[in-house]
């Protein structure tokens, strides 16, 4: 069983989507929690992660001002609110429980949730 992300879609530029990741067996709770993304022919990378209790966030530079990582532990669900989208912000997202400060993966990776943003 995987994470499971939602809430992808295909958006004009400036647009808003939020997305959301869940583990429908596994307690995210206790996890610093992460967003990646993949574009076509890229290395995944890093989007934004939030620690267990959501006391503490880190973003990406190029999403800083625009997304917004959050979690709500009693839904074991982790969001990503993204905003002012742009072409660039093409890819699918991916969430995953992650350790360590570069963020190793600690479960399989899901099918992650796909976001087109057309200009």
């Amino acid at each position: 069983v995987q994470l499971q992300a939602s809430g992808g879609g295909s958006v004009q530029a400036g647009a808003s989507l939020r997305l959301a990741c869940a583990h429908p067996r596994r307690a995210l709770g206790s996890y610093t929690m992460a967003w990646f993304r993949q574009a076509l022919g890229k290395e995944r990378e890093f989007v934004a992660a939030i620690l267990w209790n959501g006391s503490n966030t880190n973003y990406a530079d190029s999403v800083k001002g625009r997304f917004t990582i959050s979690r709500d532990n009693a839904k074991n669900t982790v969001y990503l609110q993204m905003n002012s989208l742009k072409p660039e912000d093409t890819a699918v997202y991916y969430c995953n429980a992650v350790a360590g400060q570069f963020y190793r993966d600690l479960f399989n990776w899901g099918p992650g949730t796909l976001v087109t943003v057309s200009s």
